[in-house]
């Protein structure tokens, strides 16, 4: 994987090779810190680069960091044109992936949120499709159940609560599955290792509420608005069972990184007809067409770099 250019770092933008920290860093020790995933499309055509809903993530970021007792000045404004600022620095014409990230950044020892120092990094980096198989993924339901809201906050991306989907994404990749299933503690399907899912059952868009310890997805608000607006479907959120996946029609996971991922089987059994949807395949569609700035009715996603 192709190395940042630079990084917004200690106030200022500077050669990716110059933004390091301590390993005392507190940060590093205990996982204090919080990122967004925004991306950006190449629009070949149009010889632009388009950054998909960025005040929306960074709203997100910002709700993040209060949650981990964070403080800063900047606003949603502030921090897009940073990243518009970084990003014509860098002078990509390809679609890349930015990462801001909060984080705790004394250089000491204990456990806490409170009396410590919080500093702000945002890089950018070349990056492509997050599951390769992404028209006909094959997933498991992990034996990992996700974090609750009352032990880590799962609507926040809190960088240590991240190893509870590397767990179960690495077990389901050693096992020869492209991705992960999480369940929460009462059993109810919640979210892929790091992207929200969707199922269709009699051309009904069902996925799980907000409370279902689930992160509050930018993609999955898009995917909802466009199964409305374009596709006039109904879109339900509601608890899903584990059965439901396994007699649903489509099974469709949503993600900054993972786009929209059309799944094909669960545990070895088919999804609907055991290929891409034709709702999956046009929402597909449509979500590609709105993040490269071809589709003018929602020109308000996407801001020009």
């Amino acid at each position: 994987m192709e190395l940042p250019k630079h990084a917004f770092f200690l106030g200022k933008i500077v050669p990716y090779s110059e933004a390091k920290v301590g390993v005392a860093t507190h940060a590093f020790n205990y996982g204090t810190a919080v990122f967004g995933g925004l991306r950006g499309y190449w629009n070949e055509e149009k010889k632009k680069l388009f950054v998909f809903r960025p005040m929306d993530h960074y709203r997100r970021f910002l709700n993040s960091c209060r949650i981990l007792c964070m403080e800063f000045d900047h606003t949603p404004e502030s921090l897009t044109q940073l990243t518009l600022e970084l990003l014509r620095k860098d002078n990509y014409q390809q679609n890349i992936y930015i990462r801001p990230l909060a984080y705790k950044a004394d250089e000491q020892i204990g456990v806490r949120l409170h009396d410590l120092t919080d500093e702000l990094t945002i890089f950018a980096m070349p990056f492509g499709q997050y599951i390769k198989n992404d028209t006909s993924a094959h997933v498991t339901i992990s034996s990992w159940r996700r974090i609750d809201d009352n032990m880590i906050p799962a609507r926040s991306k809190i960088s240590g609560a991240y190893v509870n989907s590397a767990l179960a994404k690495t077990d389901a990749a050693r096992a020869g599955f492209d991705e992960a299933l999480v369940l929460t503690q009462d059993g109810h399907l919640s979210e892929g290792s790091a992207m929200n899912l969707f199922i269709v059952r009699d051309n009904v868009l069902i996925t799980p509420p907000v409370t279902e310890n689930i992160l509050e997805g930018i993609t999955r608000r898009t995917v909802i608005e466009l199964a409305k607006n374009e596709l006039k479907l109904a879109v339900v959120e509601r608890p899903i069972d584990r059965t439901e996946i396994y007699i649903c029609d489509e099974l469709i996971l949503t993600g900054t990184a993972a786009q929209v991922t059309a799944v094909s089987r669960v545990d070895h059994r088919p999804v609907g007809s055991g290929e891409m949807g034709p709702i999956a395949e046009t929402l597909r569609k449509l979500f590609y067409d709105v993040v490269r700035g071809n589709n003018p009715k929602y020109a308000h996603w996407n801001l020009a770099v």
